[in-house]
């Protein structure tokens, strides 16, 4: 419960954990230095961001200079695109159907520019079949970029073939793996490019990293200062980059037990709401992330359930576009086979840290009735 309201939208953003607030504390005041200055506070602002970086790449399994401290995933992915596609100048990218906006909206930006863009299926589950990448690389294809966990269905994509399959051919691969990492083990092994958000880890909204392999050819977005190796200029946000790697470090410590508890809370979830007559589960049934629970309910909209939930003293959000302000279904949901009345009758239940079982029970004992309540006055049932 957050805010005396059961918040059940930790896919969306998660609270700062307090222990990250504290560590975080100084560097907002006393501690406050320009990492680019040689008199003292700023020395001291630079031993802290390499520290950061170091503890970062130990807990991530990687180099410290192949950490690059970003504002957040969205900025990760777009110099992961743009980057390697500015490099290459040319040629051909590979992405998946239901990918992040900001992966798709790069993808398009590029190809208005000149370069080609697979995008690729998907089945039932939301899977990308590693095979049907295998075949859409081309001689010319410079980059493969399929996420790590779907941020709506939540399913878990089969990263380390797919980066099998990358490395065979010589193709670098970016994952987006904002919705995993401190939340399920990611392997670095056969990625290339990883991006990284510290707000989905109780960390602060406005910084993450990007992992980029050593040896990977991708040109800066940002140019100024020089700073992070010269691949993202701008002065560094220390605060934040403190938070980030406290946090990280948080959820790398505590992920067997969050995860445990969260497999317990999904599944009492999915066999509860099961029982409302007209819903299914969306995304894999087992190969999903831990604390995301994603249902299309028949004969009702989305944006009303989330209303009257929000009514209840409870936040979730829905896979429908509607809380996106936009008229179109889900493309996520879309892509798996669901016609557009039913995407837009979906709701995204997720869960984290700071859930309590107390906030499932009262989850199950208020939706059933929203949901009859909504069909009973909805035109879409005949």
């Amino acid at each position: 419960m957050v805010n005396d309201k059961i918040y059940m939208d930790y896919a969306a953003t998660t609270p700062v954990d307090p222990r990250v607030m504290e560590a975080m504390q100084p560097y907002f005041t006393e501690r406050f230095g320009n990492s680019a200055t040689l008199y003292s506070v700023g020395q001291e602002a630079d031993k802290v961001l390499e520290d950061c970086r170091r503890k970062v790449a130990k807990l991530l399994g990687a180099k410290p200079s192949e950490i690059l401290f970003t504002s957040g995933g969205t900025e990760s992915d777009n110099l992961a695109l743009k980057g390697v596609a500015f490099a290459r100048g040319k040629g051909h990218i590979v992405t998946s159907k239901i990918e992040h906006h900001a992966v798709l909206h790069p993808a398009e930006w590029l190809e208005k520019r000149g370069f080609s863009v697979t995008y690729l299926p998907v089945d039932r589950y939301g899977t990308v079949s590693p095979e049907s990448v295998e075949k859409a690389v081309r001689e010319d294809t410079i980059l493969v970029s399929v996420m790590h966990g779907n941020n709506e269905i939540g399913t878990l994509e089969p990263i380390e073939e797919i980066g099998k399959i990358c490395r065979k051919k010589g193709v670098p691969f970016h994952t987006d793996a904002v919705q995993t990492v401190g939340k399920v083990p990611v392997n670095l092994k056969h990625v290339d490019l990883l991006s990284s958000s510290g707000h989905k880890l109780y960390g602060p909204k406005g910084v993450g990293i990007i992992f980029i392999r050593e040896g990977t050819k991708i040109d800066p977005l940002l140019h100024g200062g020089g700073h992070e190796h010269g691949m993202r200029s701008g002065t560094e946000n220390i605060a934040g980059i403190v938070g980030y790697t406290k946090a990280l470090e948080l959820a790398m410590k505590e992920m067997k037990t969050d995860t445990r508890k969260l497999l317990g809370y999904r599944k009492k979830l999915v066999d509860g709401l099961s029982r409302i007559p007209d819903c299914w589960l969306n995304g894999h049934p087992d190969k999903r992330l831990p604390g995301n629970v994603h249902f299309c309910f028949k004969f009702i909209e989305g944006e009303s359930l989330i209303l009257l939930l929000d009514q209840k003293g409870i936040e979730a959000s829905t896979g429908s576009a509607c809380s996106s302000k936009s008229l179109e279904p889900s493309h996520v949901l879309t892509a798996i086979g669901l016609k557009p009345e039913e995407a837009h009758g979906s709701l995204r239940l997720t869960m984290g840290r700071f859930t309590k079982e107390g906030d499932v029970d009262r989850v199950l004992e208020v939706l059933p009735g929203v949901v009859d309540r909504l069909r009973q006055i909805s035109p879409l049932k005949k």
